[in-house]
C-alpha cells in the first residue's frame, strides 16, 4: 500500500559513523532546505555523531535534533530530524577510525530504515555508505546494502541500477569475477532485468513507454557468433520476450559504441549491461560526482550515493555532498511518481 503524502518523507540511514555519511547528509540537507518543494528528511543514526559533525562543519548546516517517529520533522529551517537508534561510544563516533561497534550500528540503521519503509512510515529510504569489510567484521555477512535489503524485504528477485543526469542503466550481474559471468547470463536473468527496469521507469519516474537498449556481452555484440554466442542464445531471445511483453527494447548493441553519443542524446531512456564494469565504466566517466545507486525490485524505494565511506577524508569537512543530494532528489521524485501511479491504478 502506498501512503499518499503531499511532501515525501525520506528516511536516511546514517551509514558508518567513522565515514563521511554524517557529513554529506548534513551538507545535502543544507542545500536542499533552500530549494522549493524539498522533501522532509529524517536521519536514522546517532544524535551524538550528527551533532559533533554539525559542530565541525559550522553554521552553514542544519542543527540535528532528536525526533520520535510520529512527530513531524522540519521541512525547512535550521533543524534536521534524527531518529536515535542506540547510542555510540566516543571511540565509535571518531571520524576515520572504523570500529566493529560503528559497523554494527550502521547495520541497525539500515534495518530500521527498511522496516519503516516496509510499513509505509516513510516514502523512501536513502542509505549513506557502509563498509563491506567492517560490516563482515561486525558479524553481518552481506556483500552490501542491496543484498541486506532484499533479505529484509523477502525479495528474491532484484537488480542494481545506477543513474546520473544523462545515463541510467541496470546490471544483469553485479559483484562476481568475470569468469563466472557467462554462466549467470540466462534468458530469464536478462529478461527480468529489462522488466524490473521498465517497471521502475514507468511506475516511479513516470515514463509512459520507456525505451531500453540492451548491451551485448562479447566484443562487437558477438559479430554474428564470431566472438561468442551469448547474444544469439541468451540476449536476443530475452529482448524478444521483452517486446512480446510490451517493452520497447532494442539490441543487443556493441558495448564499445553504446554510449558514444553522450554529448547529444542517447536515443533511449535506460540501458541494460551484462556485468559490473561494462556499465559502470561508462557511467562513472560521465557522471562520477552525480551517480547514484537504486535497488530495483524492492517493495519500497531505495537509493544511495555511489561512493564509499571515504575514511581517508572523514572528519576533514572536504567531502562532496553532490551524490547524496542526487540520491535524495531521485528518491523524492520516485516517491512522487509512485504516488501518481498508485492514484491512476486505484
Amino acid at each position: 500500500m502506498v501512503t499518499l503524502r503531499k511532501i515525501p518523507l525520506i528516511a536516511i540511514s546514517m551509514g558508518d559513523p567513522a565515514g563521511i555519511g554524517p557529513e554529506v547528509i548534513l551538507k545535502a540537507a543544507a542545500r536542499l532546505a533552500r530549494r522549493r518543494g524539498a522533501p522532509m528528511l529524517a536521519v536514522i543514526g546517532d544524535i551524538g555523531a550528527m551533532r559533533e559533525t554539525a559542530c565541525r562543519l559550522g553554521a552553514e548546516v542544519p542543527e540535528p535534533y532528536e525526533w520520535s517517529n510520529g512527530d513531524k520533522p522540519l521541512k525547512h529551517g535550521n533543524g534536521l530530524a534524527v531518529i536515535s537508534a542506540g547510542k555510540l561510544s566516543r571511540d565509535a563516533r571518531r571520524p576515520a577510525h572504523p570500529t566493529a561497534e560503528g559497523a554494527d550500528a550502521a547495520y541497525r540503521y539500515v534495518v530500521e530504515g527498511a522496516q519503516m519503509a516496509l510499513a509505509s512510515e516513510v516514502d523512501a529510504l536513502v542509505t549513506a555508505p557502509i563498509n563491506k569489510e567492517w560490516l563482515n567484521r561486525a558479524g553481518h555477512r552481506f556483500p552490501g546494502h542491496s543484498e541486506l535489503l532484499a533479505e529484509l524485504a523477502h525479495t528474491p528477485l532484484w537488480r542494481m541500477m545506477f543513474a546520473g543526469e544523462r545515463l541510467r542503466l541496470a546490471l544483469v550481474t553485479v559483484h562476481m569475477g568475470l569468469a563466472k559471468v557467462p554462466r549467470m547470463l540466462t534468458c530469464d536473468s536478462v529478461f527480468h532485468t529489462i522488466r524490473l527496469l521498465a517497471e521502475h521507469l514507468r511506475g516511479q519516474l513516470g515514463i509512459a513507454r520507456p525505451r531500453i537498449v540492451v548491451l551485448g556481452f562479447n566484443p562487437h555484440a558477438g559479430e554474428n557468433g564470431l566472438f561468442g554466442n551469448e547474444e544469439r542464445k541468451v540476449i536476443a531471445p530475452a529482448i524478444q520476450r521483452a517486446r512480446r511483453n510490451g517493452i520497447d527494447t532494442s539490441g543487443p548493441v556493441a558495448p564499445d559504441t553504446a554510449f558514444v553519443h553522450a554529448r547529444d542524446s542517447f536515443g533511449f531512456d535506460a540501458a541494460v549491461a551484462m556485468y559490473h564494469d561494462q556499465g559502470l565504466i561508462a557511467l562513472k566517466t560521465l557522471e562520477f560526482d552525480r551517480a547514484i545507486n537504486i535497488t530495483l525490485g524492492l517493495p519500497f524505494i531505495r537509493t544511495s550515493p555511489d561512493h564509499g565511506t571515504a575514511y581517508d577524508i572523514a572528519g576533514q569537512g572536504t567531502a562532496s555532498a553532490t551524490s547524496m543530494v542526487a540520491a535524495i532528489e531521485y528518491a523524492a521524485r520516485a516517491a512522487r511518481g509512485r504516488q501518481v501511479h498508485a492514484r491512476r491504478a486505484a
